[in-house]
């Protein structure tokens, strides 16, 4: 009986992980203001992660509901957090997922401009160097390398910038090196001079860079189920250091299948954007400000003095929204 039941749940599209949006008590939100905020003379840019599945489990209903805020918002770029391709990465330039699960899925004019994307974990199953090698080969797709970085004017004033870091968290994990699938590939790279370039971007010390990002895959903190797990302890011990010592606004990351505000204590604000495809249960810890297990993306809205993000769910509704001010 318990069988035909479930058969017949299944059947009717029932989902055992139900939407969930848990915001922590005090945080100043109003859950009616489910609108999308528009603003004059910013930077706009989305946030996705986890998100190739060749169209599957709602990755084409979050892309229309990005084409849609993209054009609402003009956004200039959108940023990928990582695990690009699933199941196991890609393994050319070549390789048909390229256009099976981003080129004919993300297909709105507004998200024809420029992708900057990482690594994640699923991504060095096959061939990383496939995608930075696919920058080559497509007009928005831009990773140059496994690691780079980059400036972003705000509304075209160069003397307002933003510095965005994309790093590489997988070669900070020392467990992924006796990893079969991930070993090889990480075993290729060099996680202490990675750190040291980091460490070189971040101290950039022009009065222009208003604001500093830095975007990995992994989390340092999660109110999901990777609380305690080795992957985020390992990227903590490599990381947390280097964002307090160079006062980092803002750590962007996937690989949790949710949507995530998390403050610790000092000023880096954490944001986990990866439910792009795909939701899995959430929970407040005590450094969280909201988390949600619903599919979705982020927004990002810039000036030199004031930061607003909002979560945005599958069907286009803002179910969060804070600002982050200088």
């Amino acid at each position: 009986m318990k069988i035909i039941l479930f058969l017949l749940l299944f059947l009717m599209g029932f989902n055992p992980v139900q939407a969930q949006v848990l915001i922590r008590e005090g945080v100043h939100y109003n859950r009616k203001d489910s609108m999308l905020t528009k603003k004059d003379s910013v930077l706009n840019f989305l946030v996705l992660g986890d998100w190739g599945r060749n169209g599957a489990d709602h990755q084409k209903e979050v892309a229309v509901q990005m084409g849609k805020t993209a054009a609402a918002l003009y956004a200039s770029f959108i940023i990928s957090t990582g695990d690009n391709f699933y199941p196991s990465g890609v393994i050319s330039e070549q390789d048909p997922l390229f256009k099976y699960s981003f080129e004919d899925i993300y297909t709105a004019f507004s998200l024809q401009w420029d992708w900057y994307s990482i690594l994640g974990n699923h991504d060095y199953k096959s061939n990383p160097d496939a995608q930075v090698a696919y920058s080559k080969i497509s007009r928005r797709w831009k990773m140059p390398a496994r690691y780079y970085a980059k400036t972003f004017a705000i509304n075209f004033d160069t003397t307002r910038q933003v510095l965005i870091a994309f790093i590489d968290t997988n070669p900070l994990i020392p467990e992924f090196y006796k990893n079969p699938e991930y070993g090889p590939n990480v075993r290729t790279q060099d996680s202490t001079a990675q750190k040291k370039w980091l460490e070189e971007v971040l101290s950039n010390p022009s009065k222009n860079i208003k604001w500093k990002i830095v975007v990995g895959h992994h989390p340092i903190y999660t109110g999901g189920s990777r609380t305690e797990g080795y992957d985020t302890k390992a990227v903590y011990r490599s990381l947390k250091g280097i964002l307090d010592r160079y006062q980092v606004d803002v750590y962007l990351s996937g690989h949790e299948h949710s949507l995530q505000h998390i403050l610790p204590n000092g000023k880096t604000h954490h944001f986990i954007s990866g439910s792009a495809s795909e939701k899995t249960p959430v929970r407040l810890i005590p450094e969280s400000l909201m988390v949600a297990s619903e599919y979705g993306f982020l927004t990002f809205s810039v000036t030199d003095n004031e930061m607003l993000v909002q979560a945005i769910d599958y069907t286009g509704k803002v179910i969060y929204k804070t600002s982050i001010k200088k």
